[in-house]
């Protein structure tokens, strides 16, 4: 059994084929999809979704970076508001990204923060998506850190110093399919790290693994990551899938 801990399934991408997205997820052992929000556009899409597939899908809410503007306190403010109508099992997905986003850093910080403070709040972890941005990110958490906070460094992209701080707040790794690319150094960043902290994640319809790299993502191809992973720690898929699972089940206690 798997968990997919990170994948925008209600996203347009999958419109006229969700169904057959589920199933083939479901025969690949995936079991669970945890979805986490964008921004205000994206609400109603994760409501009907999550809906739909209530005993297979969770949904995450909160406040992508790239959607950080100018107008970003209303975004704040619309998706605060939705913690009082839905249980969510965590803030996601928030962080900071200096890559497609920079010119509102100082927004983004500020964004991130506010979330925190919404985890903290409620009890719930915290996903961050962190792109040439993990110098900012540990400056943020180093001043507000706060007993208790926990989370993932989704869709981990930094070097093994950046991985061992991460850990360092008791922080989980989330790992999808650039770990299955020739070009990238996320296999060795997995060599160094251990299973327990370790998420399975595909962050579809986004970076889709070898073989299908290119190509739409999709939960099912979940298999593949943990393929991989579980070469590279010499461990069977089944012992693999029983950790990352009991990791994923522990910490958005579900």
């Amino acid at each position: 059994m798997f968990i997919d801990t990170h994948t925008h399934l209600y996203l347009d991408s999958f419109s006229d084929d969700r169904v057959e997205v589920m199933e083939r997820a479901l025969q690949n052992g995936v079991t669970r999809m945890l979805l986490p929000n964008i921004d205000s556009g994206t609400i109603q899409s994760l409501y009907t979704t999550t809906d739909q597939y209530s005993h297979i899908c969770l949904p995450m809410m909160g406040l992508h970076p790239n959607s950080v503007k100018k107008n970003f306190k209303y975004e704040l403010n619309t998706i605060e508001k939705q913690f009082q109508y839905r249980r969510f099992i965590a803030v996601g997905e928030t962080g900071m990204d200096l890559y497609r986003n920079p010119e509102f850093a100082l927004e983004q910080e500020i964004a991130f923060e506010t979330q925190i403070r919404w985890a903290r709040e409620s009890g719930l972890p915290i996903v961050i998506h962190a792109r040439q941005s993990f110098r900012e990110i540990f400056k943020v958490l180093d001043k507000i850190r706060e007993p208790g906070l926990k989370g993932v460094f989704h869709s981990f992209s930094g070097d093994i110093k950046e991985a061992e701080k991460a850990l360092s707040y008791g922080f989980y790794i989330g790992i999808n399919g650039m770990v299955t690319f020739k070009n990238s150094n996320i296999a060795g960043i997995v060599a160094g790290l251990p299973l327990e902290r370790i998420l399975l994640e595909t962050d579809a319809p986004f970076l889709s693994p070898e073989p299908f790299r290119g190509k739409r993502n999709e939960s099912s191809y979940l298999i593949y990551i943990a393929g991989k992973i579980a070469e590279i720690h010499r461990v069977s898929i089944k012992e693999l899938a029983d950790i990352t699972t009991g990791n994923a089940e522990r910490l958005f206690k579900i």
